[in-house]
């Protein structure tokens, strides 16, 4: 991990002895939802959590909104609202204006329906509306929680955003489940180097590249690709005897996999939307947590974390297949060796 991540200073250091209500339109268990809630804690912050198990963000949303629109907050220094927060700060902004206010901008929705998923055409009229509730979300922020500095400067510039105000809180693996451990290789694999991706496979990851680079090496039988995702729903499989597909596998089934692998894909690998270049991929951090190797896709924003010549990190241009295979070939022929 490069210096400047190490160094990274923690965002709610000034919330001792404060009140704090955290809102979540997530699942409270969310990994960047317990990140927040153990440093607030740790910082000596009082945490009360308003959220819904309902699964769905609309959802979650109307029952926070009416929740807080009927209750007082005078028991409430500072108000910390993390993941889509554009579904609850924009409506309730004469409220919670009047305390503390943090918001985790983790996700913004312009960003991923225009850019990301091409929903929305940039002149939309529906569009326009979304980017106006992104702006709206963080319009009363004390402080703007952000994944990456890439990120960070793109809202900057997209939504007017003050830099002073932003502060960058990279994710943390599960630590409880992903850590290093000796895992030994079933007979089948064990004269083969191991190669796992994990993933949704939607467009942003890449996920076309990592089977493209596949298919280039689907007849060296000293390597074998352990693929995890619903590829079928988007992808033609590479079918060989060098590829195991898997559309799910338990955390801890993943954690198992990741421990016997010889190496591991982290990405961001797609080469045509910027997302994937201002975003670190999560994968990235648990490979991390359990010191596999890895090979991230050569963006601004894997290197704030990640640095070049590091030991077990690997970058390739991303949107370049062969330069994937390459790179995993190499490895698997120094590992051989």
């Amino acid at each position: 991990m490069n210096g400047e991540a190490r160094e990274q200073k923690s965002w709610a250091g000034g919330l001792s002895g404060k009140r704090v209500l955290f809102i979540t339109t997530h699942r409270i268990d969310y990994i960047r939802n317990t990140q927040h809630i153990e440093e607030m804690k740790r910082q000596g912050a009082s945490v009360r959590c308003l959220y819904s198990g309902t699964g769905n963000h609309i959802l979650s949303a109307a029952k926070i909104f009416f929740t807080l629109l009927f209750s007082s907050l005078s028991d409430v220094d500072v108000v910390v609202v993390s993941y889509m927060c554009q579904l609850v700060t924009p409506f309730l902004n004469r409220k919670l204006r009047k305390k503390v206010l943090i918001v985790d901008f983790f996700v913004s929705l312009y960003d991923s329906m225009v850019n990301d998923r091409k929903m929305l055409g940039p002149k939309n009229p529906l569009a326009r509306l979304i980017k106006r509730l992104d702006i709206s979300s963080v319009r009363y922020a004390d402080q703007i929680i952000v994944d990456t500095k890439a990120h960070g400067e793109y809202f900057r510039k997209a939504f007017g955003m003050k830099k002073e105000k932003m502060e960058v809180v990279y994710l943390n693996a599960d630590t409880s489940i992903y850590y290093p451990r000796p895992q030994k290789k079933p007979a089948e694999w064990k004269d083969r180097f191991l190669v796992v991706y994990f993933g949704t496979v939607i467009p942003l990851q890449g996920f076309d590249i990592v089977l493209d680079a596949v298919r280039r090496l689907k007849d060296r039988k000293d390597i074998h690709f352990y693929l995890i995702g619903p590829v079928e729903k988007r992808y033609k499989k590479v079918m060989s005897d060098t590829v195991t597909y898997a559309d799910w596998v338990s955390q801890e089934r993943l954690a198992e996999l990741i421990a016997m692998a010889d190496l591991c894909l982290a990405g961001h690998f797609n080469g045509q939307i910027m997302k994937a270049r201002r975003t670190i991929p999560g994968k990235a951090y648990i490979y991390e947590a359990m010191e596999k190797p890895m090979i991230l896709g050569d963006s601004p924003a894997n290197h704030e974390r990640y640095g070049e010549g590091q030991p077990g990190i690997y970058f390739v241009p991303m949107g370049d297949a062969g330069k994937l295979a390459e790179k995993i070939a190499k490895l698997a022929g120094v590992k051989k060796h």
